[in-house]
């Protein structure tokens, strides 16, 4: 069956989706229905045969409000256990459809959509359609080689990649310095529809204003002093492909301001032209910037955070996933044995305890590293002293200052406290204390700090 033999019913509240997707569908389904009343749905399904429910995850009913989608799913599953449900959510609404996945759901589609994804999405289920049962999760299907787990909460970051990485929706990935944002972010891109295209990769918190407009938007020759030549910048660098800004939390309000006038507006001037360049790109960012810190207007603008957050992710720190500890250390004790041509060894349990009973401040990155130096000083096979974790992890900011009451004396030891904690990231630390860059630089001068 393809298609245009299909007879799809569709349920949602906004009558405004319901005009549009009927006339989206009208010329290529055999009978497209649409209802605003969840309350209906027993009774258009046990009059009618459809082959797929496109379903609303949030009515304005009292019935388990916030989470009526999955009420209804339960429901249509216990009438018509054959029929395919595609959730119809939006971006906040991610991990609900994850459960909806889990309870029967063949897909979902995220507000606003493509039309022409909306009718890949249904043409792909439609030639499901006839397989017998629906296919399982796997937790053996990850996204990529390089990330590894096993742990409950790795197989739901791996099943929202699944679904997210096809869409064109603009991600924003958060988690803790070592957790892997950088491989989720290629995951992404390498499951898209955009996986040929290229991969650009940007560390936007580690440029100055003057080389964030020129390595992101490029430059014509003369635009200033060393512009000897024309050159493109990375936004077109990644056209028809993924930009991944890393550390985006870092950036300056004006350098957001910049950024989103790209992104809303979809063209790049380069710094001495006037000529906009259209690009076309997917969007990922990064931030080890607890969302409720990035949420500060003071620090981040809420329109940009609107712009990249269509998805918001969240790569769990290593010691919420202790289950993948040791899969991790077998993986990199094999990388580094075969780099510095080690005899194979294994992880006896001395060793196993050890590993599983840190913390990993420093979290997957951390292991890593205390992986290769054991397998760099090992004599003959890994033992539990081999196994060294590095203090750097465990260096704390002493806040236990003599009590002063000097002004300059308060203000310096602030300032040291705040360049300390961020690692001596300036930008961070200018927002902390509230000043410009220029003049953290003063008063760091001042203080020879």
């Amino acid at each position: 069956m393809n298609l245009k033999q299909a007879n799809i019913l569709v349920v949602d509240d906004d009558k405004d989706v319901l005009t549009a997707v009927r006339f989206l569908l009208m010329p290529e389904v055999k009978n497209i229905v649409t209802e605003s009343n969840p309350e209906n749905l027993r009774m258009l399904l046990s009059k009618n045969t459809f082959d797929i429910l496109m379903l609303d995850m949030n009515f304005n009913s009292s019935i388990n409000t916030g989470n009526e989608g999955l009420y209804w799913l339960r429901q249509v599953k216990q009438w018509n256990d054959k029929i395919a449900v595609i959730m119809i959510t939006a971006y906040a609404d991610i991990d609900l459809a994850i459960k909806c996945l889990k309870d029967g759901a063949t897909d979902f589609l995220v507000k606003p959509w493509h039309n022409k994804t909306l009718k890949e999405t249904l043409s792909e289920v439609i030639r499901k359609q006839s397989l017998p049962t629906r296919t399982p999760y796997n937790s053996e299907r990850k996204p990529g080689p390089e990330i590894i787990g096993n742990s409950n909460i790795m197989h739901n970051l791996f099943l929202k990649l699944e679904k997210i990485a096809p869409t064109e929706a603009n991600v924003l990935i958060i988690g803790e310095n070592g957790t892997g944002k950088d491989l989720v972010a290629q995951a992404i891109h390498q499951q898209s529809q955009r996986k040929d295209k290229p991969f650009i990769k940007v560390d936007v918190g580690a440029l100055t204003d003057t080389l964030f407009e020129s390595e992101l938007f490029g430059h014509t020759k003369g635009a200033f002093t060393d512009a000897r030549k024309d050159r493109e910048g990375l936004i077109e660098a990644a056209n028809g492909g993924t930009l991944f800004l890393d550390e985006i939390g870092n950036i300056t309000l004006q350098q957001q301001a910049k950024l989103l006038t790209v992104l809303q507006n979809r063209k790049v001037t380069r710094l001495g032209a006037n000529t906009p360049i259209s690009v076309d790109i997917r969007l990922i960012c990064a931030t080890n910037i607890p969302f409720t810190e990035l949420a500060n207007e003071q620090r981040f603008r809420k329109d940009l955070i609107y712009r990249i957050n269509t998805i918001e992710i969240t790569v769990p720190p290593l010691r919420e996933r202790k289950d993948d500890i040791i899969p991790l250390a077998q993986h990199f004790l094999r990388m580094y044995e075969k780099r510095y041509m080690k005899c194979q060894t294994i992880l006896v349990d001395p060793v196993k305890n050890k590993l599983l009973n840190h913390t990993y401040p420093g979290n997957v990155r951390e292991l890593q590293y205390v992986i290769e130096r054991a397998v760099i000083m090992a004599d003959d096979g890994l033992k539990a002293d081999d196994i060294v974790f590095s203090p750097i992890e465990h260096i704390q900011v002493d806040t236990h200052t003599s009590p002063t009451h000097n002004l300059e004396e308060i203000e310096r030891n602030t300032i040291k406290q705040v360049i300390e904690r961020y690692n001596g990231n300036i930008s961070r630390a200018a927002v902390e204390l509230g000043l410009t860059r220029a003049a953290l630089y003063r008063r760091l001068n001042k203080y020879g700090l």
